[in-house]
């Protein structure tokens, strides 16, 4: 949904913005060509790949290698107090899923890595390595919505007792026996899924990114439109954040008012009815039928 996203951004040519999911570049690079030369785009993003895919890079654009939860730290260290718009495309790329070696896909016996910052932190194997059966049972129902979820950890306990849980393959041969051949792809992917959210700390850093971009978009004024918000999910979990905090400025969703009892909001929602890609999109792109894209501008500051 390029065009929808950049019509959302509806950026200006002298405008700042941020890209934080950098990944193949295709939507920095479109920003790029409606930015004048005293615009700027900063785009994030913390694996090492994506740096391949800048090429003959502007004057006007900086690449930040880092996790986009530091937002607000980065953009303080360029000396940006205010930004005209931020993209966040979320999930995992399609370059992730297509590298074998990444252990992001469950049709490849590869390591268990699934980091995105392949320089930190510890890998998928690690953890299957270390939380017990009760800690795994949480993230498969919370991060993968699976109702097997507690047979499943406790498969994974249980085989791990015999053998190093090492490899997507190792992880299949422990969890397949107690998953339906007609929901196989599906519950294999939300297995996955929920690994990898844990892994890399999603939904913090979703929340954390979220909270600095209130913070730093423009508010509106009576000479001009406030700040904008674009960001497009791919589950459930990820869209109720972004729809909480665009309703509320919270990302657990609670209305706070003020003494006269008006609701405090700091951004105001462009699209009341969420975003969804087109049947020709869909088509040329399978992954973006699970895309929704919600929009919401800056409100004046009282």
């Amino acid at each position: 949904m390029l065009n929808e996203c950049l019509d959302g951004l509806r950026i200006r040519p002298d405008g700042i913005y941020v890209d934080v999911t950098f990944g193949g570049g295709g939507h920095s690079r479109a920003i790029l060509q409606k930015l004048g030369p005293k615009g700027h785009l900063f785009s994030f993003d913390q694996d090492p790949d994506a740096e391949k895919n800048i090429a003959d890079a502007p004057s006007n654009f900086t690449f930040v290698r880092s996790n986009f939860r530091y937002l607000k730290n980065w953009m303080r260290y360029y000396g940006v107090d205010h930004i005209d718009g931020l993209l966040a495309d979320l999930g995992v790329s399609s370059h992730h899923l297509d590298d074998a070696e990444r252990g992001f896909a469950f049709r490849f016996d590869a390591p268990l890595d699934m980091r995105m910052n392949i320089r930190a932190g510890r890998t998928a194997a690690d953890l299957l390595a270390d939380a017990d059966d009760r800690e795994l049972t949480r993230l498969f129902t919370l991060y993968g919505e699976l109702r097997q979820a507690r047979r499943m950890a406790q498969a994974i306990v249980k085989r791990r007792m015999q053998q190093p849980i090492l490899t997507t393959g190792d992880l299949m041969a422990a969890i397949k026996p107690l998953i339906s051949p007609k929901a196989e792809k599906k519950e294999l992917a939300q297995t996955f899924q929920a690994l990898r959210i844990e892994v890399n700390h999603e939904m913090e850093a979703l929340e954390e990114m979220l909270a600095a971009a209130i913070g730093l978009l423009r508010p509106a004024t009576d000479r001009q439109d406030g700040g904008r918000l674009v960001v497009m999910t791919y589950h459930s979990l990820e869209d109720r954040i972004v729809k909480n905090v665009i309703r509320s400025g919270r990302a657990d969703g609670e209305i706070q008012k003020d003494f006269y009892g008006k609701v405090i909001a700091p951004l105001r929602a462009v699209n009341n009815k969420v975003i969804e890609a087109s049947e020709d999109e869909v088509e040329r792109n399978p992954r973006a039928r699970s895309a929704k894209l919600r929009i919401a501008e800056k409100m004046a500051n009282d």
